[in-house]
């Protein structure tokens, strides 16, 4: 019953409600019967002020030995009222005269009985001492519901001798057992109203929830591209929704760009094996071949098996890198030393193309990184020039310090890359080969070096960009954060 959030809402909502509804009822029920207990006392003192008034009045007309008595008698016959009683007690205690003596008010809502009252508690009102000028109050047990009673002392000559005022309390607990029995009824059926009204709102408020699991359910790969509907996206449903979308758009580019490695990999995977199952099966197929022609096919076998080699590994460092799985080596080195060290390495591919290879090396470029990589990452941007740069052309490596960056250009003079092209020439198996020129016989890579070289100046919390390609050629541009504190360039 609970397995939806519609329910677990409904009854969390109830149960709130519910324990508000009690708390409020209980405080109202406290307030109410406090204030009507504090009515009853201020009632008590107002009729204990009458009767002193009309006794007083009644003693100055009666001067004789039962005076007192009397006028007593006269007050009470005079301030007879329903469910009230008034007493007049000596010193110890003894009831010296009763309104209980006198006839019953007519009507009365209590009958009175002269043994209705608990007189142990009656004997402690009337002897307990006077705290206050007025007087005091007390709880007297009898009759139905008891009486709430007042002590104060008959005259100011004569303290010993008091009045008092009992009232029944059995109105007030039959208004305050009204009261009970409404709220014994109001708070049911308001907790059954709010909980219809809170599964009501529930539900309502979830249905874009459950339209959403739906069409979630509804999606898959060959689906991807569908979207889920957003009625309102400025509340949290709005904001959920699209914030999902967004996730699928970014799993529809990532599922693209999976397919494509795996398509373009398998492309440049088959030719090399292509070539090398043709070359053996060719050679297998003759039975007589001169050396000459061994030779000749080994090399090619061992030239497509390099090529098959070098696509592979590359195709791991990404995977690894992708995984985050490839730890950096970083140690101190000095970068204008590597630099001119793979310079070295790069010069007789360059001499045998036709190519002029040349250098502006600022020196002493200390900096902390991973010295294969960054190796790697210069032999891929020099390999590129190299190989899309017509013979007679030049190449110009820049290495040096501006501002808190170390700077590595790499600038060719070849065809250059057209403009709608650049945005992609980073990615994996792009090649713009119909864009550049190439060199005959170049058999081309894979299309993995630059995006290598991306991963790798990124890797060292750098970057990697096509800063210029056009007709007269192209640069590529490394930016590797300097050591705090070395020298800048000029």
């Amino acid at each position: 019953m609970l397995d939806s959030v519609r329910s677990r809402m409904t009854v969390w909502y109830s149960a709130l409600f519910g324990l508000f509804l009690i708390l409020l009822a209980g405080l109202t029920y406290f307030l109410y019967w406090r204030n009507s207990l504090e009515r009853t006392d201020s009632n008590l003192s107002e009729q204990s002020e009458t009767f002193i008034a009309t006794f007083n009045a009644e003693l100055k007309d009666d001067k004789g030995p039962d005076g007192i008595k009397n006028a007593a008698r006269e007050a009470m016959l005079e301030h007879r009222f329903r469910d009230v009683v008034y007493v007049i007690v000596d010193g110890g205690g003894k009831i010296l005269l009763s309104s209980l003596d006198l006839p019953a008010v007519r009507g009365g809502a209590e009958k009175f009985a002269p043994d209705m009252f608990d007189s142990a508690a009656f004997q402690r009102l009337a002897q307990s001492p006077l705290k206050t000028a007025g007087g005091v109050y007390q709880d007297v047990p009898g009759g139905r519901n008891g009486f709430r009673g007042y002590a104060r002392p008959l005259s100011q000559d004569d303290r010993a001798t008091r009045l008092i005022v009992l009232q029944s309390l059995h109105p007030q607990h039959e208004m305050m057992e009204d009261i009970r029995n409404i709220f014994f009824w109001i708070i049911p059926i308001a907790l059954l109203l709010a909980s219809a009204g809170g599964y009501f709102l529930a539900r309502k408020s979830l249905a874009p929830v459950a339209d959403m699991a739906r069409q979630a359910r509804g999606m898959g790969a060959a689906r991807f591209s569908d979207r889920l509907k957003v009625s309102n996206p400025r509340d949290e449903l709005g904001t959920l929704a699209l914030s999902f979308n967004e996730l699928l758009d970014r799993l529809e580019k990532s599922f693209e760009q999976q397919r494509r490695f795996v398509a373009d990999a398998s492309h440049e995977l088959r030719t090399p094996v292509a070539i090398l199952q043709g070359e053996t099966e060719v050679t297998l197929s003759r039975p007589a071949r001169s050396a000459e022609e061994y030779r000749e096919t080994l090399s090619i076998l061992r030239d497509e098996s390099q090529r098959l080699a070098h696509i592979i590994e590359d195709l791991f460092t990404l995977t690894r890198a992708d995984a985050g799985q490839y730890p950096l080596q970083i140690r101190e080195l000095y970068l204008d030393e590597l630099t001119a060290d793979v310079l070295r390495r790069t010069r007789s591919l360059a001499i045998s193309k036709g190519i002029s290879l040349s250098s502006t090396i600022q020196p002493e470029l200390p900096v902390q990184a991973d010295e294969d990589l960054l190796r790697r990452m210069l032999l891929n941007l020099l390999d590129n020039a190299i190989k899309y740069t017509p013979a007679g052309g030049k190449v110009l490596v820049e290495c040096c310090r501006e501002a808190n960056d170390y700077v590595l250009r790499v600038i060719d003079t070849g065809a250059g890359i057209p403009a709608e092209l650049q945005s992609r020439i980073f990615e994996r198996f792009f090649r713009a080969d119909k864009a550049r020129s190439r060199s005959e016989g170049d058999t081309g890579g894979a299309g993995l070096g630059l995006s290598i070289a991306r991963w790798i100046a990124e890797a060292h919390h750098g970057r990697l960009e096509l800063t210029r390609s056009d007709a007269s050629g192209s640069t590529f541009t490394a930016y590797l954060p300097a050591p705090a504190g070395s020298p800048s360039g000029h």
